[in-house]
């Protein structure tokens, strides 16, 4: 659910989007002054954060303008500014200080949605998942794998036994829950394939220091140090 936050002292303005918003499936947050919406966004910051900011300029306590700086130093959330200014100065001052789109009112709440949609697939495609346990680093997408810094080449399914590890740190997996996940197959192969997959990610980290982050859980199968 996509998590937005409304800074907007308008109550009427604040109230039609957020309700217009929710019936699209967001999870709408509301302030109605520029303080509230900073102590909001850091709360939130703490959990999930918020996907998108729309963001009044003529906001009581701190300023849509002062809010926008702060937000853009802490953050690469979109930010959609909702302004009666029409000049188009303030735009492009707006637009170079962090914001990524500029709504003059009064608007269309489906001219809205659509710049939020527009805003939130920018996002999307700018972010890159990377997986992190204690002192490995990875990217499944470019399939690199770091551990206390130092580059560690692992063959496919090996990248495949760590990316599943470090997906449920805490999870005991069987061999085979791990062949099936990695290999995609269903299990039919001996035991020791597994093992001699493990062993050889080990002797691979050895030189890192970091080989006993995988543990054997006799009788059962593999999982991460506590």
């Amino acid at each position: 659910m996509t998590r937005i936050l409304i800074a907007e002292d308008d109550t009427t303005i604040n109230g039609l989007i957020k309700e217009y918003l929710t019936g699209r499936e967001c999870l709408c947050t509301q302030a109605f002054s520029g303080t509230e919406a900073k102590l909001l966004f850091e709360m939130e910051s703490t959990k999930k954060g918020f996907d998108l900011v729309l963001l009044d300029l003529m906001l009581p306590g701190m300023t849509g303008e002062e809010l926008a700086v702060w937000i853009r130093e802490k953050s690469q959330v979109p930010i959609i500014i909702l302004s009666a200014k029409t000049a188009l100065s303030d735009k492009v001052e707006l637009l170079g200080s962090g914001a990524d789109d500029y709504l003059t009112k009064p608007f269309e709440l489906e001219e809205l949605w659509a710049r939020i949609q527009v805003q939130l697939r920018h996002s999307h495609r700018e972010v890159k998942e990377t997986l992190s346990y204690r002192d490995w680093i990875l990217d499944p997408e470019g399939r690199t794998f770091t551990a206390k810094g130092c580059a560690v080449e692992l063959t496919l399914h090996e990248f495949g036994i760590v990316e599943l590890l470090v997906r449920h740190p805490k999870k005991v997996y069987t061999k085979q829950e791990i062949f099936e996940a990695v290999w995609q197959q269903d299990y039919f192969v001996e035991d020791k394939t597994i093992n001699v997959h493990i062993s050889n990610i080990r002797a691979k980290l050895k030189k890192t220091g970091t080989d006993d982050y995988i543990r054997t859980v006799w009788g059962m199968g593999f999982k991460l140090a506590e």
